[in-house]
């Protein structure tokens, strides 16, 4: 348990989130547009900020520190380095997502292939979504659990209470307004811990010669799982509604483009500070829990406001996370079931506060499965696969292949998911990612389907962008 400073810094932090969601709420919130995308208005900064903060969440802090103190070593700073480059080529299709003035992406998808291929891609995207904002939440009530030393499941329940309340008020501008301060948080939080955790563990000369040499690799996890890892965050991130949204909330086409830029940067110079926490915390510490290493490390080897500041960071970097995920979950149940499926007459007013009432529900259940205490990577890994293993080459196809065919869609979306599915139930042979694996599956269907209907004179899908 930490010092009374460590606990009244993040009491003022919390405190500070609930008050930009009632701030967003009172004076931002105008109409669906704003609640859902922040009035498509958002700045370059704010854009990369969330962007970076969204994919920072548990995996990418408490998650790495643990795969360092484990078998990675501290290469385990590529699952973070690895999604600064994979999100580079995002970048050339920025304009592309802004350009179609969409709100989600079962919404680009069903516009291209039908009600089918939309139909399937909501249920998909809202299941991931489910599943990830249940991990942050986790990881949230991990930081919290070693902080305070209350039970676990308490430790969720307030993590959970404490997101489901700032997102139901705030909708995306409090998301874009608490990423932007959630990612400093992040970022200098754990950048100015890092010389008091080396130094209260006996400077880094002590902490290389306590691990073992293979430890200190920066490729230890191999050049293949490296690669597998760039390519599953280039998928990822373009079939990621969390991701995709914050392009369609820029300001304009340029803004989306230096966005995704600014958030490789950002990335990339955040990428292996968890992973350097872990290998202290298994220098200081080689018979703590892997789960809590970096708590481990930061809770008794740095000064207590420096532990408030990055206790603070790590429940940013879950928050960020779960907050955009629950409100990703919101709008696709409101646009793509309610509005298009059940209620298509629904004023905008309706709009929101069945949105607000889907963040509820989402984020109740989430805590439920958060119980489980399922390892934080692991089920990210698994909500990757599904929500890109099948979508990804209807969306991404779909936004720059004019010619696409009509049903390419749905069977590439049927074809990838199945076989991703099939590729995690055999524990992803040969080290193939289930997600890669099943996201080939998926194109070569795109492009079979495509090529076989264009020979036979089948019907092209219509045009993705609005007229002008």
């Amino acid at each position: 348990m930490l010092s009374s400073s460590a606990l009244i810094i993040v009491i003022i932090y919390l405190i500070a989130m609930l008050g930009i969601g009632w701030y967003t709420n009172k004076f931002l919130i105008k109409n669906s547009a704003d609640y859902m995308l922040a009035g498509r208005a958002l700045p370059a900064i704010m854009v990369a900020a969330s962007l970076s903060a969204n994919n920072i969440g548990g995996g990418s802090s408490v998650g790495v520190a643990s795969k360092a103190f484990g078998a990675w070593g501290l290469s385990a700073g590529w699952y973070v380095l690895a999604a600064a480059i994979g999100i580079i080529p995002m970048a050339f299709f920025a304009p592309r997502l802004r350009r179609v003035l969409a709100y989600t992406i079962p919404e680009v998808v069903g516009r291209r292939f039908g009600p089918g291929s939309h139909l399937i891609t909501a249920i998909l995207n809202m299941v991931s979504l489910f599943c990830l904002t249940s991990s942050q939440i986790l990881a949230s009530g991990t930081i919290i659990f070693a902080l305070t030393g209350i039970p676990i499941k308490i430790a969720i329940f307030i993590a959970g209470l404490m997101t489901i309340v700032y997102t139901v008020m705030g909708g995306l501008w409090a998301d874009a307004f608490t990423d932007l301060f959630q990612w400093i948080i992040i970022f200098f939080g754990l950048l100015i811990s890092l010389p008091f955790i080396i130094n209260g563990a006996g400077g880094w000369e002590t902490v290389v010669s306590k691990v073992p040499p293979a430890k200190m690799s920066l490729t230890g996890v191999g050049v293949a799982t490296i690669i597998s890892l760039i390519i599953q965050y280039f998928i990822t991130f373009m079939s990621g509604p969390e991701m995709v949204s914050r392009i369609y909330a820029a300001r304009d086409e340029r803004q989306g483009t230096i966005a995704t830029l600014l958030s490789a940067l950002f990335m990339g110079l955040y990428a292996f500070i968890p992973a350097v926490i872990g290998i202290v915390a298994l220098s200081a510490f080689p018979k703590a829990n892997p789960n809590s290493a970096l708590a481990t490390a930061v809770f008794n080897l740095a000064p207590g406001w420096v532990a408030g500041i990055v206790c603070a960071a790590i429940i940013a970097s879950t928050m960020s996370s779960a907050d955009s995920d629950m409100l990703c979950a919101s709008t696709i149940f409101s646009k793509d079931i309610y509005q298009k499926y059940i209620n298509p007459n629904v004023t905008d007013r309706a709009l929101i506060i069945m949105t607000r009432i889907s963040n509820v529900i989402i984020g109740l259940l989430a805590m439920v499965i958060a119980l489980f205490e399922i390892n934080i990577i692991t089920l990210n890994i698994f909500a990757f696969m599904l929500r890109a293993a099948g979508p990804f080459s209807a969306f991404t196809l779909g936004l720059i292949w004019q010619k696409a065919s009509r049903t390419a869609g749905l069977i590439s979306i049927l074809a990838g998911s199945t076989f991703g599915i099939y590729w995690q139930i055999l524990k992803e042979p040969h080290g193939i990612l289930a997600i890669v694996a099943g996201t080939v599956v998926g194109m070569l269907a795109f492009i079979l389907t495509t090529w076989i209907e264009r020979a036979l004179g089948g019907r092209e899908a219509p045009p993705i962008f609005p007229k002008r």
